[in-house]
C-alpha cells in the first residue's frame, strides 16, 4: 500500500475542511485534503454562503456597534439549555480573528450584509444587522483549470446557470422590468455570462457560497496545499495509545496510508443524505426518505461514522438535528424533481402559506427555521401529511415570481404544465387542485385581506420585525411584507421541509477536539463544520450559524494543532 506523511490531514472541502486547511498551511504545516466526490466545495459550494461572526472586521469599518457581551447574550437566550458557554466563548474571540485572518493572509475577502438582520432581532442580544458576511464575488478563472474541480451552484437557485447575489443585486432582478437602471445593471451581467458559457462552459463570475470555496481553495494552491478528490476515507488509524495518527483513503489508483503528524480534521459535511440516521432524527421522516435537502449526494454522515469508531459520540439531545427550511420540488428535465429552498419568496408582499386545512399557520417572513418548525406542528396537530403550499395572486407571481418560477418577463406556463405550479381561476378551484379544504382557504383569505389591504396582519404580524422587513419590498407600502391576494388567477406550490445542513454532529471541545464517550478529548481528532455538533443549541440565530462557526473552528482547529494560541 503506498504511503504518504503530513501534518494534518483534512477531510472534506467545504469551509470547514478547507478554512483549517488554509489555516494550518499559513502555519508552516503540510497539509492533505481528501474528498470522497469528484468535485470540492461541499455544499457550502451550492449554499448563500453567509457566514454569521459577531463583532466582525467589515461591520467594525462600517461603523456597526457590537459586542462579543451582547452576542453571548443572544446566543445563551436562544440555545437554552444547550449553551455551550466554553465553545461559544471559544467562537466569539476566535471569530473576528479568523475574518482577520484570512483577509489580511488569503484570497478570501468579506462583504457585509448591514441590514441582514439576526433572526430574532428582538431577542435580548439581537441585532438588526452586522453580523452577517458574505465572500466577495470572486472571478474562477483565477483558478486557472482547477475551475473544473469546483462544485457548481445548486442550478434551482440560478437563473440559467447565472449566479445571483442578494442584497441591491437580487432587487435589480426583481425590477428589471420596472427600472432602466435595473435592466441596463441585469443586462451587463447577463451578457459577461453568455461570454462565459461560451468561452468556459461555465460562469466566471462566482458569487455566494461558491466564491467561499473559489476563494479557500485558491488560498489553498496559492500554498501548495493538495485537494485530492475521489478519495474517500476508509477508516481511520490510530496508534496503541488511542491517537488518531492519520487515515486509509481510497483513490484511483489504490489505496493510500496517510500518516497525520498533527492531527485529522473531520469535515465532511454532517449527514443530510443519511437516511439511516435522518429516520433516527428527523421527526418529519419516520422512514428516513421523507426528506428533500439541496446537499450534494455524498454528504451521507463519513465523518459521524468514522469519528464513532474512533470512540467519538454524536451529541443528538439537541431539539432539532437540523437546520430547516421549506424547499419545493421542481421536475428537471432527465425525470428527477430538484430542491428549491425558499428564502426570499416567503416575505414578499402577497404571498401566505396554508396547509391542507386551509389556514394559515405562521408569520412567512419570519426564518426558514422557525417556518418549518411551525408547519411540523401544525401538520402534526391536524393528522395530515406534512407539507404546506404557498399562495400568490397573478400580480404577484409576475412580479416577484414563487419558488422557482421567475417574475415577469419570464414566460411561466411550463411550471404549470409540468406540476410545479397549480393555478386555479377562482381560490375554490385552486383548493381544489392543490387538495386543501376550500371553505376554510376562502375564509382564512378572505379574513388575510381584509387586514391586508391596511398592510396589517393582526394574526401573525407578518412584517413585523426588521428581519421580515430585510427580505421584503422596499418599494411595496405601508409594510413592506403584507399585501391582499385578490387578483385571480391564484397559484399555489407545495412545500415539504428540507434543511441547510445539520446540527447533529461530534462533541468536541472548544479547541476543535472531538471528545470521546467520558468528554475526554480524543488525541489527534478534531472536527469543524457540520461534523461538529452545533453550538447555535438547535436554534438558527441569523444568517449563516453554519459557515460562521465552520470557518471559526477550521481556525481554531488549525492553530491547536500548530500549538499556537493565536
Amino acid at each position: 500500500m503506498k504511503k504518504h506523511t503530513c501534518d494534518v490531514l483534512v477531510v472534506g472541502s467545504g469551509a470547514g475542511g478547507l478554512s483549517s486547511a488554509v489555516s494550518a498551511a499559513h502555519r508552516n504545516l503540510d497539509v492533505l485534503v481528501v474528498e470522497k466526490e469528484t468535485v470540492f466545495g461541499g455544499t457550502t459550494a451550492r449554499s448563500g454562503g453567509w457566514m454569521w461572526i459577531p463583532c466582525n472586521g467589515p461591520a467594525r469599518r462600517a461603523g456597526v456597534e457590537d459586542s462579543a457581551e451582547k452576542a453571548r447574550t443572544y446566543l445563551e437566550h436562544e440555545a437554552g439549555e444547550h449553551f455551550d458557554a466554553a465553545r461559544v466563548d471559544a467562537f466569539l474571540d476566535a471569530g473576528p480573528k479568523a475574518v482577520e485572518f484570512f483577509e489580511e493572509k488569503t484570497a478570501l475577502k468579506f462583504d457585509l450584509g448591514p441590514t441582514f438582520a439576526d433572526y430574532h432581532p428582538d431577542a435580548p442580544g439581537g441585532m438588526p444587522g452586522g453580523r452577517s458576511i458574505v465572500a466577495r464575488p470572486f472571478d474562477g478563472r483565477e483558478l486557472k483549470s482547477e475551475i473544473r474541480r469546483l462544485r457548481p451552484p445548486l442550478s434551482e437557485i440560478t437563473f440559467l446557470g447565472m449566479m445571483i447575489g442578494s442584497g441591491k443585486e437580487l432587487l435589480h432582478f426583481f425590477n428589471v422590468t420596472r427600472s432602466p437602471v435595473s435592466a441596463f445593471y441585469v443586462g451587463k451581467l447577463f451578457l459577461k455570462f453568455l461570454r462565459d458559457m461560451a468561452f468556459h462552459g461555465r460562469p466566471m463570475r462566482l458569487m455566494n457560497g461558491n466564491a467561499l470555496v473559489a476563494r479557500l481553495a485558491r488560498s489553498c494552491f496559492d500554498k501548495n496545499v493538495p485537494i485530492w478528490t475521489d478519495a474517500p476515507v476508509r477508516r481511520l488509524l490510530r496508534d496503541e495509545k488511542g491517537r488518531v495518527t492519520g487515515a486509509i483513503v481510497d483513490t484511483r489508483e489504490g489505496a493510500v496510508e496517510v500518516y497525520a503528524r498533527r492531527g485529522v480534521v473531520l469535515a465532511a459535511g454532517g449527514f443530510p443524505q443519511d437516511p439511516v440516521r435522518r429516520k433516527a432524527l428527523f421527526p418529519h421522516a419516520p422512514a428516513g426518505y421523507e426528506h428533500a435537502s439541496p446537499a450534494p449526494p455524498g454528504n451521507t454522515g463519513d465523518g459521524l461514522r468514522l469519528g464513532e469508531a474512533a470512540g467519538a459520540r454524536v451529541d443528538d439531545t439537541l431539539p432539532n438535528a437540523a437546520a430547516w427550511v421549506p424547499v419545493s420540488r421542481p421536475p428537471r428535465g432527465d425525470g428527477t424533481l430538484g430542491v428549491f429552498p425558499h428564502f426570499v419568496d416567503r416575505s414578499k408582499p402577497g404571498v401566505i402559506a396554508v396547509t391542507r386545512s386551509g389556514k394559515r399557520f405562521v408569520n412567512e417572513a419570519n426564518s426558514y427555521h422557525d417556518f418549518c418548525q411551525a408547519m411540523v406542528e401544525t401538520c402534526r396537530k391536524e393528522g395530515g401529511e406534512i407539507c404546506a403550499f404557498f399562495i400568490a395572486d397573478h400580480k404577484t407571481l409576475r412580479k416577484y415570481g414563487l419558488g422557482y418560477v421567475k417574475p415577469a418577463p419570464v414566460p411561466f406556463r411550463r411550471h404549470i404544465r409540468s406540476g410545479y405550479l397549480a393555478e386555479g381561476r377562482t381560490l375554490a378551484e385552486l383548493a381544489v387542485r392543490i387538495g386543501v379544504n376550500a371553505d376554510t382557504f376562502e375564509r382564512t383569505v378572505a379574513r388575510f385581506n381584509e387586514h391586508a389591504r391596511k398592510g396589517d396582519d393582526p394574526e401573525f404580524h407578518k412584517g413585523s420585525t426588521s428581519y421580515n422587513r430585510s427580505l421584503g419590498d422596499p418599494e411595496h407600502g405601508p409594510n413592506p411584507c403584507v399585501a391582499p391576494v385578490d387578483e385571480g388567477p391564484f397559484y399555489a406550490i407545495k412545500l415539504v421541509v428540507g434543511d441547510l445542513g445539520t446540527f447533529a454532529g461530534l462533541k468536541c471541545d472548544e479547541n476543535a477536539r472531538v471528545l470521546d464517550e467520558a468528554g475526554k478529548p480524543i488525541q489527534g481528532l478534531y472536527a469543524a463544520g457540520n461534523d461538529a455538533a452545533s453550538i447555535m443549541g438547535g436554534n438558527y440565530p441569523g444568517g449563516g450559524i453554519t459557515l460562521g462557526p465552520a470557518i471559526t473552528f477550521g481556525y481554531i482547529a488549525a492553530r491547536h494543532m500548530s500549538g499556537a494560541n493565536s
